[in-house]
């Protein structure tokens, strides 16, 4: 199986401020109890939650419970034994796992940025839907306390992401009257939580295949890159995957296609022609997962020429530009009602696209692997590519050039007869 050693602390170079931010804004304080917001931010560029989205965890330092939740809800109630005789606090545990309410949840449940099953879009593909909200009472089942405080061990249920502990900072702003008026929270806290693929997943979930119209080689995603097929379990092409039993609101695990790789998905990149000013590359992504569909999925792509993107036919693109000038980074993803599903594993599990690129002078070239990318995240995971030796080759010097050099020497050899003449 391939290591890979990226995003291993958290950082990653083409996304570097990247984080889901918790924010704690105490919006009024009622003698014993609080009205908190908390809200859940996704400044990652490229990386969204997808269903069964986010679960968001935290400790009590005191005897603290929630009395009352708008815009989510809490797993369990957990034992209120404590209060008698009136409403029960809708949740006592000392560790409250508070999730999402779905979709078509009542309005008399609903708050700003709510209700969309804990999924979160990145910040470029959809930047109206990357907040989630909800608003919570919190109240201590100590008569002598003075008031609730600040949680601390948040955590996001998801895999491969880390939040530090609560800080606080200037209180948020609010605008009222089509921004006419502003108010505040009366404070602050703020939790930063970061990601990282090797935390998330101790292989990779994505490889990278490479062609070219000058090779009739196809170079395929490196042996297992992301597991080795022997003792693997696996689906046989032309096969159906067995009957699956799948927990609820859990992602299931992979059932993958058998492939020297063993990875969930397949990115092919073809170098399909070139013309005098511009070349063509088409881009394969291919699901081999026969139980998962990626929704609102997205594809990073490092190249220099992406300076220089011309038209991109069947995908949505953007780029990427998180250092000055330097404009070799993009984002692609799917047209909605069109192809922002790829589908599970089968005849219809793939999606593709063409792009066409301007020859830049000076940089360009077909030589040494150029042509090819220098990095490919699918949905924010890093994907192995082959091994540089292994790249598509120009044919040699004579063999490609051969028919043009012999026609200039013979047309030279031509005119050289006839001045002696």
């Amino acid at each position: 199986m391939v290591n890979f050693s990226c995003n291993a602390d958290g950082y990653d170079s083409l996304d570097p401020n990247g984080n889901i931010t918790i924010k704690w804004d105490i919006m009024q304080a009622n003698g014993g109890t609080e009205d908190v917001r908390v809200s859940i931010i996704n400044y990652q560029l490229f990386r969204h939650i997808q269903y069964p989205g986010w679960k968001l965890s935290w400790s009590w330092r005191g005897d603290e419970v929630i009395w009352s939740i708008l815009g989510a809800e809490a797993t369990e109630q957990g034992n209120c034994s404590a209060f008698r005789g009136g409403q029960l606090p809708h949740c006592c545990e000392k560790k409250p796992v508070i999730i999402d309410l779905l979709p078509g949840a009542t309005y008399n449940k609903q708050v700003a940025n709510c209700c969309k099953g804990g999924v979160l879009s990145s910040m470029i593909q959809d930047p109206g839907k990357y907040v989630s909200a909800f608003q919570v009472n919190v109240g201590s089942s100590d008569t002598k306390s003075s008031g609730p405080g600040i949680p601390v061990n948040f955590t996001l249920g998801l895999p491969g992401y880390t939040c530090g502990q609560p800080f606080e900072v200037p209180p948020t702003k609010f605008t009222e009257d089509q921004g006419r008026r502003r108010t505040q929270a009366l404070a602050t806290w703020n939790v930063t939580c970061s990601y990282s693929q090797f935390r998330a997943s101790a292989a990779p979930t994505c490889c990278v295949s490479f062609s070219a119209f000058y090779n009739d080689t196809i170079i395929p995603c490196q042996e297992c890159s992301c597991a080795c097929q022997a003792g693997a379990k696996c689906v046989k092409p032309g096969d159906l995957p067995p009957v699956l039993q799948l927990q609820h609101n859990e992602p299931p695990k992979p059932v993958v296609q058998c492939s020297n790789h063993m990875c969930p998905i397949r990115v092919h990149w073809h170098v399909k022609q070139s013309y005098k000013e511009y070349w063509r590359v088409k881009i394969t992504v291919t699901n081999l997962n026969h139980v998962k569909n990626y929704s609102q999925w997205n594809l990073v792509v490092l190249h220099p020429n992406l300076q220089s993107v011309t038209q991109v036919f069947s995908f949505n693109y953007k780029p990427l530009n998180q250092y000055g000038n330097t404009n070799d980074t993009g984002v692609f993803y799917g047209i909605q009602f069109y192809n922002e599903m790829l589908l599970q594993a089968g005849e219809n599990g793939n999606v593709q696209t063409e792009m066409l690129l301007h020859k830049d002078p000076g940089i360009f070239s077909f030589r040494e692997g150029w042509a090819f990318p220098k990095k490919i995240y699918f949905n924010g995971e890093h994907c192995v590519l082959p091994q540089p030796q292994d790249y598509p080759r120009l044919p040699n010097a004579a063999q490609f050039y051969g028919p043009a050099a012999s026609c200039t020497i013979l047309s030279l050899l031509l005119l050289l007869v006839t001045i002696m003449s």
